[in-house]
């Protein structure tokens, strides 16, 4: 019996080192997760502004797959609203081109819901890019979205499910998602993970949460609260994250936004555990020779050819003049300023509403008036944000808008909702004397509900001020919201009509004296000199200029107006990248 046993004890362990031996050169499985977030419809390329384009984006996505065919691409949303493209058509456009280059899947961002809730499940239906959403239900409790899925990549089950912030029912207009309820991603999160923990050998967390600690739950805290989470690809707070960011095991991705960069993550799978996970970002810059997939380009070309004729259809009319021209809504109240501001604050309900004179490109001649004149006034698909400040800081606002008075100034503000005066000859931060909200007078201890952009509302054209207040609501983009009012209430109300005053400080001269009569010394002839010879003229020495850049300046522009390429501006003031200057930057012009 002992013999027996000891053979059976030997062929155990020789079983169980073959067993060690075979674990130990199991093949390893490399999955790659392609990935972005907050696109906000930046479909068209713009080597400009850093923006990478969906052509180019495909051809990368083609790339990655030939290298390895266990690849997936992930969108973590706000991705379906954002610029004039894509809103005129309700979102289809960047559907149609998230198929078109290869998407898997997306999660809801709170700027998707920007259409309202009926229109975001018509394009849930439409789309072969699965939309995935764990914690959002409807009256009964049911799922709205799919709450996850399963893929096999390469042998390797891969769960993935979808968050979206709790935050989007403050985060687009209320009325977008009456009916639904946003669950707490980290509790949702628990449960979801029990049930794909079994299932699964990856687990991926399709975000749209963030890393803002202003933030009611970030996919930091879901890393810290849940485990078993391998990879979050997170979106919403718009953070550059270059190699990842690990936390409690689970490295969470993201890749800032306006798809200024591509997000890659390889994850390495050995008997149904991943082994290793390593992340990176592909720039914008990295990507330049890369050629964009002329399918895509094709594709983007006849979206915007199909746009035309939306862009071409009449809204309004308008029998005068609607001056938008740069200088005016930069230095003064305008009638077009004027209908901006109201727009925003009909739409948003705000105590006062501003619109930067920066943001208004274009004006509008006496006549037909079509989306495209609306899209190209506000071409930056900004929207507009509400916030509570305190009356301090509106004065700071007020202050700021006429410091450089009577230099135009992008940050100079269309008012709504409030009539301010300001004397130029007082110092700066001096200079508003009256302020009147709403018919009443101002007070610097009361609380104002204000309208402005999200440019404005994180500090942009130097309004740091507003940067530490909370937003209450997000609404529609700019062109959105006029073409709006412009249907129901027309140019009505928007004359110039004192909302901006500018006081003249006047001096008084003091009366002249009048000079003692003094009578005069007698003449002498004086003697004749000859005639001096006059010398040649001199060629006139052109002399260098000094150009101080302002908001919305750009150096191909400085540079036309002195008959200069850019090229030569940049090199006489050594400036490494010509596509980069900034406000009140000194630039010198050479002479020529």
């Amino acid at each position: 019996m002992k013999k027996v046993l000891s053979l059976v004890l030997v062929v155990l362990l020789i079983l169980s080192s073959f067993s060690f031996a075979f674990a130990e050169d199991a093949e390893i499985t490399k999955i790659t997760i392609i990935h972005t977030n907050d696109t906000h419809a930046r479909l068209v390329e713009d080597s400009y502004n850093g923006i990478m384009g969906f052509a180019k984006i495909a051809t990368l996505v083609k790339e990655a797959k030939a290298a390895n065919p266990n690849t997936l691409v992930l969108d973590a949303g706000d991705t379906l609203h954002g610029m004039p493209i894509v809103n005129i058509s309700k979102g289809e456009n960047a559907i149609k081109v998230l198929e078109a280059v290869g998407y898997n899947y997306m999660t809801l961002g709170n700027h998707d819901f920007n259409y309202g809730k009926e229109r975001l499940f018509e394009l849930r239906d439409m789309s072969q890019v699965g939309m995935i959403s764990a914690n959002i239900v409807d009256e009964n409790g049911e799922y709205v979205f799919t709450p996850f899925v399963i893929e096999e990549v390469g042998g390797v089950k891969v769960g993935i499910y979808g968050l979206s912030t709790p935050e989007t029912t403050i985060l687009t207009n209320p009325k977008n998602v009456v009916g639904l309820t946003f669950k707490d991603p980290i509790e949702v999160s628990k449960e979801i993970v029990k049930e794909l923990e079994d299932k699964t050998d990856v687990i991926i967390a399709l975000a749209h949460l963030g890393l803002d600690e202003s933030s009611s739950v970030t996919s930091k805290a879901l890393a810290e609260a849940v485990d078993g989470i391998d990879i979050i690809v997170d979106g919403h707070s718009h953070t550059k994250l270059e190699a990842g960011q690990l936390e409690n095991n689970t490295l969470i991705v993201q890749t800032e936004n306006y798809d200024k960069n591509l997000g890659y993550v390889d994850i390495e799978v050995q008997n149904s555990e991943v082994v290793n996970k390593t992340a990176r970002l592909l720039t914008t810059e990295a990507a330049a020779s890369a050629i964009a997939d002329p399918d895509l380009e094709k594709m983007i070309t006849d979206i915007n050819t199909a746009n035309e004729e939306v862009f071409n259809q009449v809204i309004a009319k308008t029998d005068i003049y609607l001056d938008g021209v740069r200088e005016n809504v930069r230095t003064k109240e305008t009638n077009l300023g004027n209908l901006s501001a109201d727009a925003a604050r009909a739409a948003t309900g705000a105590d006062i509403a501003f619109v930067n004179g920066g943001g208004i490109r274009e004006d509008i001649p006496i006549g037909d008036i079509t989306n495209g004149k609306i899209a190209a006034i506000f071409p930056f698909g900004n929207t507009i944000e509400v916030k509570k400040i305190t009356g301090a800081d509106l004065k700071a606002m007020l202050e700021w808008s006429v410091s450089d008075f009577p230099a135009a100034k992008g940050a100079f503000l269309q008012v709504s909702g409030l009539e301010f005066a300001f004397d130029p000859a007082q110092p700066v931060d001096s200079k508003v004397v009256e302020i009147t909200v709403g018919g009443e007078a101002f007070d610097e201890t009361k609380e104002y509900t204000v309208a402005i952009n999200d440019f404005m509302s994180v500090g942009g054209d130097g309004y740091e001020m507003l940067a530490k207040y909370d937003v209450l609501t997000i609404y529609g983009t700019y062109e959105e919201i006029i073409q709006n009012y412009l249907v129901t209430n027309g140019t009505a109300g928007s004359e110039v009509s004192g909302r901006i005053k500018v006081i003249e400080t006047v001096v008084e001269e003091p009366a002249p004296v009048e000079p003692a009569p003094v009578e005069p010394a007698p003449v002498e002839p004086a003697p004749v000199e000859p005639a001096p010879v006059e010398p040649a003229p001199a060629e006139p020495v052109a002399e260098e200029v000094t150009y101080i850049v302002i908001p919305g300046d750009v150096l191909w522009k400085i540079a036309e107006q002195y008959n200069l390429t850019y090229q030569e501006l940049a090199e006489y003031n050594n400036i490494a990248n010509p596509h980069l200057i900034f406000p009140d930057q000194v630039l010198k012009v050479p002479a020529k």
